[in-house]
């Protein structure tokens, strides 16, 4: 059994403002219905908004877990390659950062990896936690524990809203990605995948 698992959660659609949209609301609550079958100790969110209220939303179907912040889950470019390095679908994307931001950009990528990215240490109970995020941290977290140069975040960074992506972490062993952005729990009507034009599958 893992020592430490780990299901990753991105928050519902939200509006252009931030705030959860009705079918964000119904995301969120379908996918803590699904989380409420294991033995979650914690739901962790980012400080944002349409975090917050996702994690409020998902711990609703788990009476008495704990539910807590969690700052370095805040919605965050983790990395930014060198210009010669970006691929033209991105160039746009990176215009304007300036090496200041891309730097405090990486600190928190870096705080994110430090806390989330290892068990829980030799002797200590098994854990299992929920963590309401965003698309980016979440690519961070997946390119982290599968030992991917930081520039492979970008390819992980399709998670669609209230996708599911579960990591198992033992002691002396590589971390195992369970499943990443599963939306089963989800009708179709309410999965996004990424897709250009917001394809549902």
């Amino acid at each position: 059994m893992a020592q430490r698992t780990l299901y990753l959660v991105r928050h519902g659609a939200a509006d252009a403002l931030g705030q959860l949209t009705d079918d964000g609301r119904e995301q969120a609550r379908l996918i803590g219905r699904r989380l409420a079958r294991a033995p979650i100790d914690v739901v962790w969110h980012s400080p944002l908004p349409r975090a917050v209220d996702s994690a409020r939303i998902i711990a609703a179907e788990m009476p008495r877990v704990l539910v807590d912040e969690a700052a370095e889950l805040v919605d965050n470019v983790p990395f930014v390659p060198e210009p010669a390095g970006i691929s033209p679908s991105w160039k746009g994307f990176f215009d304007g950062y300036d090496r200041g931001e891309a730097e405090a950009g990486r600190r928190t990528a870096d705080a994110l990896a430090a806390r989330f990215c290892k068990p829980n240490g030799q002797g200590r109970r098994a854990t299992h936690e929920v963590v309401v995020t965003h698309a980016y941290p979440i690519a961070w977290i997946v390119r982290e524990v599968l030992n991917a140069p930081p520039e492979q975040w970008m390819a992980l960074s399709g998670v669609a809203n209230a996708a599911l992506t579960v990591i198992e972490f033992n002691d002396g062993e590589p971390p195992n990605v369970v499943m990443f952005n599963d939306l089963s729990h989800l009708p179709a009507e309410l999965r996004w995948t990424g897709f250009a034009g917001g394809g549902q599958v």
